[in-house]
């Protein structure tokens, strides 16, 4: 198995200073070494229909479902996660293996 995508998509409460709890994604990324790469976005179009509310995409790659495990399990990521989810009305997250380009599933 190749790449693992760990996707979080969130809707932060009323008040949150998203910024902050930014940094502190990028402190966490720039720490734990089995990240491969982070990506971040906030929804540009917001079409509440399509998005259900969800605010901003998180994704993070990993060489191997084993490094997830390493990433969720370290404790800077069980400290971040606290305060992640005290700013948070709703999360979602899934973790899927990267797809070559022309091999379906």
């Amino acid at each position: 198995m190749g790449d693992i995508k760990h996707l979080v998509l969130a809707k932060f409460k009323d008040g949150v200073v998203v910024e902050e709890l930014l940094q502190g994604l990028q402190n966490l990324v720039s720490e734990i070494d089995v990240i491969k790469s982070f990506e971040w976005g906030e929804d540009v179009l917001k079409d509440e229909r399509l998005g259900q509310g969800f605010t901003h995409a998180f994704l993070l790659t990993f060489g191997s479902a084993e490094d997830l495990a390493t990433y969720i399990k370290h404790p800077s990521h069980v400290e971040y996660g606290k305060a992640f989810r005290a700013a948070i009305d709703k999360v979602l997250a899934i973790d899927f293996p990267v797809v070559p380009k022309g091999i379906s599933a």
